[in-house]
Parts: C-alpha cells; structure tokens; sequence
C-alpha cells in the first residue's frame, strides 16, 4: 500500500512517505497502519512497508 523510508531513492512502485530520522519513520509507519487499517513490516534495509493482508 505506501512505504515509509529515510532515503526514498530505495522504493518504487507504491507511494512514499519520506521521514527526517528513524524515530519519526517508525511513528509514521505506526500511524499509517491504524489510519489504513494494514501491517506494517520492516524490510531491515531503512524502508518500513505498509501492507494489507
């Protein structure tokens, strides 16, 4: 559904949320997932994404 990163360049295909820190990726992350209604996954490379299962 969307992907949260630090460095945007690492995604495409889906949009992008783009975060200053780590700290605001992740709360970003969190809150999409509640408003969207989805999970969200690290993918260990500094990109969270936001899926429906």
């Amino acid at each position: 559904m969307a992907a949260v990163a630090i460095d945007g360049k690492k995604v495409s295909g889906v949009p992008v949320f783009s975060a200053e820190n780590e700290e605001e990726q992740a709360n970003m992350a969190t809150i999409l997932s509640r408003v969207l209604e989805a999970v969200v996954h690290d993918m260990g490379n500094g990109v969270y994404i936001v899926v429906r299962h």
